[in-house]
């Protein structure tokens, strides 16, 4: 017989490896500790990069729907025509903002502003300052990027919220 063949013998005579109570302990520990860990990874970079959360609170969201309700059907009540043009320009993008009542006659004593809002990320929203040129014309710029932006324009009053606008605009 030869040392191969002897070999070969040998190994089908050994036993198998035998699992203890320790090993399953082991291979068990190990096995979830993985996933765990990868869990952990996984959580922390999902909440380290989502910036794109609409409301604080959910419940003071709600508390607030009927406010905003009556908000909505007074400034329907109020029939102001409200039309912002947007222009690129070197710095960005140059917004104008013309207010008029429904009569036609622009708006006086009104006070405005804008931003560009990002729909996926609240981080990389950008205010607009915005300036009266005449009354019922305002403009303003902003540095923003191509891509989807909410053009949000809110006009107030001493302080209180009259006309508030929010629409998708696409910037090339």
């Amino acid at each position: 017989m030869s040392n191969f063949d002897r070999e070969i013998e040998m190994e089908r005579t050994r036993s198998p490896r035998r699992w203890t109570g320790r090993m399953i302990l082991l291979t068990l520990l190990a096995f979830f500790g993985v996933v765990f860990a990868v869990n952990g990874v996984l959580i922390h970079e999902a909440l380290s990069t989502f910036g794109g959360v609409d409301t604080e609170s959910a419940y003071q969201a709600g508390r607030m729907f009927e406010q905003d309700v009556a908000m909505a059907k007074a400034q329907d009540a109020r029939q102001w025509h409200v039309d912002a043009k947007m222009t690129p320009s070197p710095d960005g993008a140059r917004l104008d903002v013309t207010a008029r009542d429904a009569t036609g006659a622009p708006l006086r004593g009104i006070d405005a502003s804008a931003v560009f809002q990002r729909p996926t990320d609240r981080r990389l929203d950008r205010p607009v300052v915005v300036a009266e040129d005449a009354p019922g014309r305002f403009h303003g710029s902003a540095d923003i990027a191509p891509g989807q932006w909410d053009l949000v324009i809110e006009l107030s009053r001493q302080g209180e919220q009259l006309f508030r606008s929010k629409n998708r605009i696409v910037v090339k």
